[in-house]
């Protein structure tokens, strides 16, 4: 194809594709099927691959998520982004309006209500109506830029107006609008189950999953988790025919092709705004996402801003929270799950009921603290509660109607996947199975083992790990080591070639430095900082394995929580098996890293902030230690130096106002070279 048509053929592409984020995203009325969508988009990035001059930033294609992130930078936000003030009654309703009239010396109020949608707020900047920055809300003063994630938002307009939109005036130089991402609740459950398939720690609400997801530091990971956005808020604007009310910033919004919240509405007084709130009770439980209340807005800009804010709250809006539905229903039963990291969880088996609009038939039941606390037992009328979570949990046992003599539930001393005895470590709650080669745990072990700040075993991604695990070619985190090539090498998509990669990737890894199989074994409570600490004292795994308890604790930074879980680990029979396997095999148990002695690095600790031009944060890290030094990620007072790099965060002002003596990349250069680093 010459370059004039596969240039018509792309701008075709991009539009039919927006137009099916629109029916899809905005409408919710899509007209094809996934597998034709995602062949649109593949035939885009082919062409775009072929033809790389004719990428534009507003494309589509953009939204499958670009290069992961070193870290988010700090932004301000140049309008606050404050909380709000929460009622729960009539009547403090009636007390939120008098205190607006009499503030503002007027007779009636006209307001604008919305839906509170339950997620996390964003605030996103067009200049010239090209978006050019997301932000997290932070602490409402600041938050982080993560506009590279919000891209990956199908409902979020790369360029305003939007594909198909009406606007017909000229778009304002300068926009900044307030809103809402969210998950609905088919889209959360399926996440949920694609992390249960894998062994991961579910997400226990919507909410939760998208805060998890927009920190994620890689893009494409956060474009296969599909989030939403609602538009609810104008933060600031330059340009002709600006909104001067709520309402008009609403129709701004459509106008400009941005999805908004759906259910709102201008009231003329507080009359019409609790009736709305009464209306809306009976639409919420078929709303398939999180909605815990109304927000209530004084509707003009101008009154707005003579209300003015507190230092925490806006005075002209409040939001207006239902009280959570809770329902009578049977506990038929109640099952013991294990997630990735061993801890054995209980989940409540229910008669069905329904619930904000959906049946359930399972519940949290948290811990076995949760249950000796509720004495809840099999066969009780319980109360089921959904307080703005999709995981639904038990809040309490309706003990008149407990007819019989019940008994007691008695949590499990053994791993009911593996059979192998439970553990429960200094301070926890939790009860935790701790064999390495529990197939609840395996595949989420053996993706920590082959990290790149453990074993650092290239060409062994999640997808081969889920196959090999499955295959019933991994059984515990040693078989890695004695995987046959030929059987390999003829997987679909494997290959002679990416099997030789995988193999020579394995081979390597049995060399790697101690602190990092420490670390790869994923033992609770131990992570990068204590694993370097526990390579440097004893120099040999072995001689790790032999500790005991009490030289554990006595030495810095360890303590009795993780030295509990270091000797129950080394002593547990699954976990010895396993190391004896590792040792047949090669894997190096006494490869120690030289830490250097009399530098000005020595037993100090340094926190790194911002971004450095010369290192990788984990380089820079990977460095003081070999100098004898001990990186942290927080800053206190037992802080002595901070490396300041590009655009530092919150930790700059921390360490100032603790008097934290703060170095430039070049000072820690200097340093570097002065200790025989180039």
């Amino acid at each position: 194809m010459k370059k004039e048509g596969a240039k018509k053929k792309i701008l075709k592409l991009r539009e039919e594709i927006e137009y099916h984020n629109r029916k899809y995203y905005e409408e919710a009325s899509p007209e094809i099927s996934d597998f034709d969508y995602d062949r649109l988009m593949q035939q885009l990035k082919d062409l775009e691959t072929d033809y790389p001059d004719l990428i534009t930033p507003d494309s589509p294609s953009h939204r499958v998520g670009g290069k992961p992130l070193k870290e988010f930078r700090t932004v301000p936000h140049q309008v606050p982004m404050l909380s709000l003030d929460n009622t729960y009654s009539a009547e403090e309703l009636e007390e939120f309006d008098k205190r607006v009239k009499k503030f503002l010396n007027q007779r009636e109020i006209e307001y604008f209500v919305e839906e509170k949608v339950d997620g996390v707020s964003i605030s996103l900047t067009y200049e010239g109506g090209r978006l050019v920055l997301g932000v997290s809300r932070g602490d409402g003063r600041q938050g982080d830029d993560i506009t590279e994630n919000i891209k990956t938002i199908s409902s979020v307009p790369l360029v305003i107006p939007a594909q198909g939109a009406s606007f017909s005036r000229k778009v304002p130089g300068l926009l900044e609008v307030r809103g809402e991402v969210y998950l609905s609740h088919p889209r959360f459950e399926t996440i949920n189950r694609e992390k249960e398939k894998k062994g991961e720690e579910l997400f226990a609400n919507p909410r939760n999953a998208c805060a998890g997801s927009l920190k994620l530091l890689d893009p494409k990971i956060v474009a296969k988790r599909k989030l939403d956005v609602f538009i609810h808020g104008f933060g600031r604007g330059k340009g002709d025919h600006l909104p001067e009310s709520q309402s008009q910033a609403f129709e701004l919004f459509e106008e400009l092709g941005f999805k908004t919240i759906r259910h709102k509405k201008i009231c003329k007084n507080i009359s019409e705004v609790k009736r709305f709130i009464e209306d809306f009770l009976k639409k919420k439980e078929k709303i398939d996402y999180d909605v815990d209340g109304v927000v209530v807005k004084v509707n003009r800009f101008e009154l707005q801003k003579a209300l003015g804010a507190t230092t925490k709250s806006p005075r002209w809006m409040i939001a207006y929270k239902y009280p959570a539905e809770r329902v009578e229903t049977l506990l038929e039963g109640i099952k013991i799950q294990v997630g990735r990291t061993g801890v054995l969880t209980p989940v409540a088996l229910l008669k069905p009921v329904k619930i904000s609009g959906s049946t359930v038939s399972r519940a949290s039941l948290h811990n076995q603290d949760e249950i000796e606390r509720l004495d809840v037992r099999i066969g009780d009328h319980v109360w089921v509660e959904k307080s703005g979570e999709i995981i639904p949990k038990v809040v309490g046992v309706i003990k008149e109607k407990r007819k019989e003599v019940l008994k007691k539930f008695i949590f499990p001393e053994q791993c009911p996947i593996c059979g192998e005895e439970v553990v429960q470590t200094q301070g926890e709650v939790a009860l935790r199975c701790v064999n390495l080669s529990c197939p609840a745990q395996l595949k989420g072990h053996i993706r920590h083992f082959v990290q790149r700040e453990a074993m650092d075993i290239e060409g062994l991604g999640a997808v081969w790990v889920e196959q090999f695990v499955d295959r019933g070619l991994i059984q515990d985190l040693a078989d890695l080591y004695y995987l046959d090539f030929d059987v390999i090498s003829k997987l679909e998509r494997m290959g002679k070639k990416s099997t030789e990669n995988l193999f020579k990737g394995i081979e390597a890894s049995k060399k790697r430095p101690l602190h990092r199989l420490i670390y790869g074994l994923g033992i609770p409570d131990v992570g990068e900082h204590a694993a370097h600490l526990l390579a440097q004292t004893y120099q040999d795994l072995d001689r790790l394995m032999e500790a005991k308890k009490e030289d554990l604790e006595s030495m810095r930074e360890i303590g009795p929580v993780t030295a509990k879980s270091l000797y129950e680990f080394f002593h547990h029979s699954g976990t010895q098996k396993t190391l004896a396997k590792l040792r047949k095999a090669g894997v190096c148990f006494d490869w120690v890293e030289k830490v250097a002695s009399q530098t000005p690095f020595s037993g100090k600790t340094f926190v790194i902030t911002g971004t450095l031009g010369t290192y990788e944060r984990s380089e820079a890290e990977a460095l003081i230690r070999r100098l004898g030094g001990h990186p942290s990620s927080s800053v206190s007072k037992k802080t002595n130096f901070l490396i300041a790099g590009e655009n530092p965060g919150s930790k700059l002002k921390k360490a100032e106002a603790l008097g934290v003596k703060i170095l430039s990349e070049q000072d820690f250069q200097k340093w570097l070279r002065e200790s025989g680093v180039s």
